[in-house]
Parts: C-alpha cells; sequence; structure tokens
C-alpha cells in the first residue's frame, strides 16, 4: 500500500489471493489438485497439437480449428494455474497491480478468443453436414484462417476494454482478493470506487454479447445439423453423422453453461464459494477434458495415435 499526500488516502500496489482459504497459510490439497489437474491439461493438450501436425490426414479445416482450441487451453490454463499453485505453497500470496492486470488480460483475450473459436467449429460442422459438396469451397484454408483472426480480434477487443474499464477504478483497501485469480466480478467489488455501475453494465452487457453471439451462431448450426440428421433415412448413417459432431457439442455445453453461471449473472445470484468452484471447472478442468473428449470420441485421433505409437516402437 502507498501512501498519496495530495490526496492523503492509500492506493493498492499488490493484492493478496487468498485461494480457497478465509486467511493466510499453506494450502496443500488445492496445490496438489491444480497440479494433477495442470499437468494432464498440459499433457492431453500438447498430444492432441502434436498429432494433429504430424498427421496429413488430420489436416482438415476441423482439425485446424481443434489445434487451436488446443492451444488457447493451454494458454489459458497457464495464465491461472501456475501462479495459483505458487500463492497455495507461499505464506506471502501476493500478486502485483501489474502482475493481477497481466493476468486478467490475458485471461480475457483467451477465454473469450475460445469461445468465438467454438462457434467457428460449429459452423465448420454445419457446413460439413449440410452442405458436404461445397464444403471443400465455403471451408477453404483462407477463410479458416478469418475464421481464426475474427475469433482473436473479438478476444483482443473485449480484454483491452474490459481491461480498462476494470484498472481505471481506484483500489484503496483491502487487498485480499476472495479467489484464486484475479477476476472481474472480484475486483470490480474490491474497488474503493463510489460509483462501479458503469463497470458492472459493461462486464455485463459485454459478457451478454459474447454468449448471445456465440451461443446463438452454435445453437443455429445444430439446429440445422440435427434437421439435416433427422432426414438421413438410415439409422447407421444418422448415428455415423451425429458422431462427427457429438464431442463438439458436448465441450460447448460445458464451456458455455459454466461461463454464463459465473459472468452473465447478477454478482449477488452466486456465492464466492459457488464462483471458485465454477472458476475451477473452466479454467483447469474443461481445458483438461477437452483433448481427451476429442480423442477418445473421435476415430480419427485413435488412428492417428497408433499410426504414431506404432512407427516409435518401429524405429526402436
Amino acid at each position: 500500500m502507498q501512501t498519496t499526500g495530495e490526496e492523503n488516502h492509500t492506493v493498492v500496489t499488490e493484492f493478496i489471493l487468498m485461494g480457497f482459504a478465509s486467511r493466510a497459510g499453506i494450502q496443500v490439497l488445492p496445490f496438489v489438485v491444480f497440479l494433477l489437474i495442470y499437468m494432464a491439461t498440459v499433457f492431453g493438450n500438447t498430444i492432441m497439437v502434436l498429432i494433429i501436425r504430424t498427421d496429413p490426414r488430420l489436416h482438415t479445416p476441423m482439425y485446424f480449428f481443434l489445434i487451436n482450441l488446443s492451444l488457447l487451453d493451454l494458454c489459458y490454463s497457464s495464465t491461472i494455474a501456475p501462479k495459483a499453485m505458487a500463492t497455495f505453497l507461499q505464506g506471502s500470496k501476493t500478486i502485483s497491480y501489474n502482475g493481477c492486470a497481466a493476468q486478467f488480460f490475458f485471461f480475457l483475450l483467451f477465454v473469450t478468443t475460445e469461445a468465438f473459436i467454438l462457434a467457428a467449429m460449429a459452423y465448420d460442422r454445419y457446413i460439413a453436414i449440410c452442405n458436404p459438396l461445397l464444403y471443400p469451397v465455403i471451408m477453404s484454408k483462407w477463410v479458416c484462417i478469418q475464421l481464426i483472426m475474427g475469433s482473436y480480434i473479438g478476444g483482443v477487443t473485449t480484454s483491452i476494454v474490459q481491461t480498462i474499464f476494470t484498472f481505471t477504478l481506484s483500489y484503496c483497501g483491502p487487498q485480499e482478493i476472495n479467489h484464486f485469480f484475479c477476476d472481474v466480478p472480484r475486483l470490480i467489488n474490491l474497488s474503493c470506487t463510489m460509483d462501479k455501475h458503469i463497470n458492472e453494465l459493461v462486464m455485463f452487457i459485454l459478457a451478454g454479447l459474447i454468449i448471445v453471439i456465440t451461443s446463438g451462431i452454435t445453437l443455429i448450426s445444430y439446429a440445422y445439423i440435427i434437421y439435416t440428421i433427422l432426414r438421413i433415412r438410415s439409422a447407421k448413417g444418422r448415428l455415423r453423422t451425429f458422431s462427427t459432431c457429438s464431442s463438439h457439442m458436448l465441450v460447448v455445453v460445458l464451456f458455455f453453461e459454466t461461463v454464463s453461471f459465473m459472468y452473465a449473472q447478477p454478482g449477488s445470484l452466486s456465492s464466492p464459494h459457488q464462483s471458485k468452484i465454477v472458476s475451477l471447472f473452466y479454467t483447469l478442468v474443461i481445458p483438461m477434458l477437452n483433448p481427451y473428449i476429442y480423442s477418445l470420441r473421435n476415430k480419427d485421433v485413435k488412428k492417428a495415435l497408433r499410426t504414431i505409437i506404432g512407427r516409435k516402437i518401429t524405429s526402436e
């Protein structure tokens, strides 16, 4: 804390991440849980990236989006987990003001970009199932690159706006953030600025717009997909077609349900404990599950993995 002479009030220069405890101290169990989840996240997403990069048969638009999804999962988990694990084992749980702002910015960037990429993946599945003959033309390499670039532009824009609005607030104590990372609602609640309604409104509108736009694209895409699948006469054909998008549907439901719970509702509707559990789910658990959902439910990925393992054994 620093005291400014002219205005005679304290200014926060660092925050304290309380994690899952109400007071300072070593938190062994959360550390072990975070460590195991993070290791599984890094392993699963790294393997997914290597499989897609190695096998030429997976160099298609769907797997182009999937490799970007895995990289995003690695990035935004790494934005949260290492610092959280360090604070669990340290007597001092501080994070600098600038460090908090950086974590805040990059987390919002990656999680918002992921929402847009999931929507792009839904659109890809819609074209593949509903317009298969035009799929190579519509989902060209340049179109895929534009969709990825647009996703990152949306993420960067949202992150810049939210970071500016949040960190132009005054913070003069208390310093304790009742969370394991610098999250939007907790920081707004911690501010000593009297009128925070604009900031809360910006958070609500941005989160609402992103969720409405991305989930809207996803829902419309899957409405057409389901309609197309139901028109297939063969039960085997319906099952085979549905299996090509079932993994993505599961990932979308898990992601949007948890994010909507956190950011598209008034803060009073969720307790700090609920927020931590839900945040743990979408910051670490979902990024850990994504590669396993796609690999365990995807014949092409499993086939590519067996091929790579076979080459490794043969070379030895």
